[in-house]
């Protein structure tokens, strides 16, 4: 039977999955690696771990699901998070580890870009916020503060980038991620002159750009060897975790908008236009030819609650927390929404939409005698959701929204789809895809085989697993708490630039 291996290369896991021709999941194998925190604001991979880890994974399901039951492989699609950046020299070896999308160190040099002559028209031409997220930034805080570590740099690149060059000896980089760098005019389909005169670069010192659904690269011989593979096995390029996601949600018509929840979160739609937004609090990033995906993310999602269990409830971050997540839940739904007037604003990483600000920091709010650990429990999830909802809100004066499609283990949770529902007060599905980002990439290759004829009929046969309706009671209820959350979010906005300080 022939089938496609898709690799998604997130924030704190790769995960490896092996679909039939028909779209169906045969085989699926997971591992992961660290986030390394060696300052504050500071979040970093090593790209050796990264990619060791994607070779011993890849190679367990190969030997043991693909291999054994006579699969054949036709193509490996790839997909990965955002934002990283990572320096290497002539020779192709990083010059120490990645900066990911949750580093903060950028944001002066973000703060100076947003507010130079041609800051406004960086964002409209790129469609990617100035935040410190983004690489531009990051590689003007190098040039700054590294100065001979930005000269020893023959290229910058994504951890998704090494990563295939360390398949296939190529540096290529795909629309999408090209268009989440600040770097790339996403109308024209080029790197963008304006943001490369910032840090007097050139189009040399970054990838080959090229379009998702690219399958010219090939396997480097050694390397198909010994992962068993015919070494005419196609690659294709692929795309970005946030557009996959939304394409394996089954989003891709007005009406519909994905939200996702997993280590970060977002809420994105899918259009023929960019999103126009006068604050600039909203990505636009390329798909294919015709297709954005627009919205905002937050960098606190998983990522707090996997704090919140760790250094409050005592449990042990192991291999994989996403695995253990549910059990732990099953306390929060003893609290009625609202958990008794207690509030959490989950700015642990500082926060980028819709507010933007690296310095904003996380409390909780309303305490009293009477609040117990399962209401901080709870009041930690509904703050995540209540970041989310500030961005879905906003995003509503743009595109019309009905339903809601959820991505990410912890969104696919029955307790945050849920309260997902009552918040925004709208129908919220969950797919049968336990895996919306690879099943996206898995799209993508049957676009190619011509399994499906474009993006549109690919969206359409993704089937719907449950269905949750809100409660226009704990609407009600969320509805006033939301007010105060956002009141707070804007009152504290000098506070958190004093505490800053201090830190």
């Amino acid at each position: 039977m022939d089938c496609i291996i898709t690799i998604d290369l997130n924030t704190s896991a790769v995960k490896i999955a092996a679909y039939n021709l028909e779209g169906k999941l045969v085989a699926f194998r997971k591992g992961s690696f660290s986030i390394l925190y060696p300052q504050p604001d500071y979040s970093e991979q090593d790209p050796e771990q990264v990619f060791i880890t994607v070779l011993f994974v890849l190679k367990d399901l190969i030997r043991e699901q693909i291999l054994e039951k006579n699969h054949r492989v036709i193509s490996i699609v790839f997909s990965a998070a955002m934002h990283s950046v990572l320096p290497i020299d002539s020779q192709g070896n990083p010059l120490g580890n990645a900066i990911i999308w949750a580093d903060n160190r950028a944001k002066k040099e973000a703060d100076m870009i947003k507010k130079s002559e041609n800051g406004v028209k960086i964002y409209e031409k790129t469609g990617t916020p100035i935040h410190a997220m983004s690489p531009l930034a990051k590689i003007a805080w190098l040039k700054t503060t590294q100065p001979e570590r930005f000269k020893k740099t023959s290229k910058f690149i994504s951890i998704k980038e090494y990563i295939i060059y360390q398949f296939t000896n190529q540096y290529v980089i795909d629309y999408s991620m090209a268009s989440a760098t600040g770097l790339f005019n996403i109308k024209e389909k080029k790197w963008e002159q304006d943001s490369l005169d910032i840090s007097e670069l050139k189009t040399s010192q970054f990838s080959d750009y090229v379009s998702v659904f690219n399958a010219d690269l090939k396997l480097k011989p050694g390397l198909a060897k010994s992962l068993q593979l015919p070494k005419n096995t196609k690659i294709i390029i692929g795309s970005t975790d946030g557009c996959l996601a939304t394409l394996g949600s089954g989003v891709f018509g007005e009406g519909q908008a994905t939200i996702s929840i997993s280590h970060t979160g977002a809420v994105r739609v899918a259009g023929k236009k960019i999103i126009k937004d006068k604050e600039n609090r909203f990505f636009n990033y390329v798909l294919d030819e015709e297709t954005y995906i627009s919205g905002g993310p937050t960098n606190n999602a998983g990522v707090v609650l996997e704090w919140f269990a760790s250094n409050f409830r005592n449990h042990p971050i192991i291999v994989d927390f996403e695995d253990a997540v549910e059990d732990l839940f099953k306390e929060a739904t003893l609290v009625k929404s609202g958990s008794n007037g207690l509030l959490f604003l989950p700015y642990l990483l500082g926060e980028r939409a819709p507010i933007w600000n690296s310095n904003a920091r996380g409390s909780y709010f309303g305490i009293n005698i009477k609040h117990q650990p399962k209401h901080f429990l709870r009041a930690t999830i509904e703050g995540i959701i209540f970041e989310i909802y500030s961005i879905g809100k906003i995003l509503e004066k743009y595109r019309k929204i009905d339903k809601l499609y959820l991505t990410g283990k912890y969104a696919s949770l029955p307790i945050c789809a849920g309260i997902i529902a009552d918040v925004f007060g709208k129908q919220v599905i969950v797919s049968d895809e336990a895996e919306n980002v690879n099943k996206g990439a898995a799209l993508l290759a049957m676009i190619d085989e011509g399994v499906f004829k474009n993006l549109e009929e690919a969206a359409k046969s993704i089937t719907t697993k449950n269905v949750f309706e809100p409660v226009v009671e704990n609407n009600d209820t969320y509805q006033k708490l939301f007010d105060i959350f956002q009141r707070l979010t804007q009152k504290l906005s000098e506070e958190f630039e004093l505490i800053e300080k201090l830190q």
